[in-house]
């Protein structure tokens, strides 16, 4: 192991080292310490102040969290390493699940939608209730130009409307006048 320019073959003095360069560490910005077994190691200090976490970096990055104990950190280090041959399977794994996949949705991709026909039909009947309710916030005469693109059972729709009486005329009508006097109940009459 190289911490900060001396090769360290001793464990103890090696972890020692370690802790040491733990001290120089002041927030998420690593910190390059030296290299273990052809990996670049930098610390950064992570959780608010609270953890110290070892980048071991090769070709990918190796997360280790470090200790107070220097004899348990290089344990740790080691383990790290160690796991990579199970954590290059479980990717490996993960990819051909991936691709897996990929091929089963190209292979859907090629088929027909099976409610097209029904996606069509609720659209439509879609597009007539918005037309009735006017939600669009539209003017009639540019639904109409959007009803002469759509389809025929929407057309037929809106010559539908056209006969009918409007639903927004009844909304839009002023309310039946009320008496200006209001009803006194029975026990305030009493009481008078």
């Amino acid at each position: 192991m190289t911490v900060r320019g001396d090769v360290l073959t001793d464990k103890e003095n090696a972890g020692a080292a370690l802790v040491d360069a733990m001290k120089e560490v002041k927030g998420l910005e690593p910190v390059p310490i030296g290299s273990y077994r052809g990996f670049q190691m930098s610390l950064t200090l992570e959780d608010f102040g609270k953890q110290y976490v070892l980048t071991l970096k090769g070709k990918m990055s190796h997360r280790v969290e470090l200790g107070k104990d220097p004899r348990g950190n290089l344990i740790r280090i080691d383990n790290a390493l160690a796991g990579m041959e199970t954590r290059l399977a479980r990717v490996q794994e993960k990819l051909d699940s991936l691709y897996a996949q990929m091929d089963t949705a190209k292979a859907e991709l090629g088929k027909p939608f099976p409610q097209e026909q029904e996606l069509k039909e609720k659209s439509a009947r879609l597009a007539q209730l918005n037309i009735e309710l006017n939600i669009d916030d539209r003017t009639p005469i540019e639904a109409m130009v959007e009803v002469a693109d759509s389809e025929p059972e929407v057309r037929s729709a809106v010559s539908a409307k056209s006969e009918r009486p409007s639903v927004l005329a009844k909304l839009h009508a002023p309310l039946p006048q009320r008496d200006s006097h209001p009803k006194q109940n029975e026990t305030e009459k009493e009481v008078r």
